[in-house]
């Protein structure tokens, strides 16, 4: 079925565009159909995955890149949602990591290996200790969604993502921060670019970055809560004001640079 669905597309990928996404975020779908049974659910983390769903998608993802391999010059892949998961350092820890992080996170950056790139998707960390992952300490500042303030989750997610996928080039696809407070997501944007940088600098492959989001949107089941654009908008009028984080940011598209300072 997903091959003719790709098979439909075609026509509309074949005429000007150059990457296309097969599947967004499969690891957390196949966690949301694992999430379907109660027993699957996990003290704060992720639900253990239905890894029935993951071979299907990965199956559905290679025959989709055998379709858009007719056309000339179109690459694909599939984007991730990595997690940025870190042992707290506690003995056992480790052994849980890779107990907990390798169906969620690492076997779809693996499976990535000889696809033309692979998208990375990356907003934050979470602290895996002996029993499981950990909650965010009470102690770091935090988003509006309960996540850690994190810029560097994209920098962790490229370097996770090029060595277990053994080269395929990156693009960040997501990345961005929900908060009211504007001067937040510069910093935290900043942090994540020079985080690329010095990736790209470390010889990582890089093809580049897309930003969460352009408008503040309807966040799933957080509804409009969580304010992630550049550009905020008014529901009844539709009428859009881009906060200074656009100007800034439209600064650096425009520089192609993060050293000089910008007026916001």
């Amino acid at each position: 079925m997903f091959t003719r669905y790709t098979e439909a597309a075609l026509p509309v990928v074949q005429d000007g565009v150059r990457y296309v996404c097969t599947i967004n975020e499969p690891n957390i779908a196949a966690m949301l159909a694992g999430g379907e049974d109660a027993a699957n659910l996990v003290a704060y983390g992720l639900p253990n995955p239905d890894l029935g769903v993951a071979d299907a998608l990965l199956a559905s993802h290679r025959r989709s890149r055998d379709v858009l391999s007719q056309v000339s010059g179109l690459q694909s892949g599939w984007t991730v949602a990595t997690q940025a998961f870190r042992a707290n350092g506690d003995p056992g820890s480790e052994e849980m990591l890779r107990e907990y992080g390798y169906p969620r996170d690492d076997w779809y950056l693996e499976a990535a290996a000889g696809d033309d790139f692979l998208g990375v998707q990356a907003y934050t960390r979470t602290f895996i200790g002996p029993s499981g992952p950990l909650p965010v300490a009470d102690d770091v500042e935090t988003t509006l969604t309960g996540w850690e303030f994190y810029p560097e989750a994209s920098a962790d997610g490229l370097r996770s993502a090029w060595a277990l996928s053994g080269g395929v080039p990156l693009m960040i696809t997501e990345n961005g921060i929900a908060t009211a407070d504007d001067t937040r997501r510069i910093a935290s944007t900043q942090g994540a670019l020079e985080g690329i940088h010095r990736c790209i600098e470390d010889g990582i492959q890089v093809l580049g970055y897309q930003h969460w989001s352009l408008l503040d949107n309807y966040e799933w089941a957080s509804g409009f809560r969580p304010t992630f654009g550049l550009v905020a908008w008014d529901r009844e009028t539709f009428e859009r004001t881009p906060k200074p984080s656009a100007r800034w940011y439209g600064g650096v598209a425009q520089a192609n640079a993060l050293w000089r300072p910008y007026s916001i």
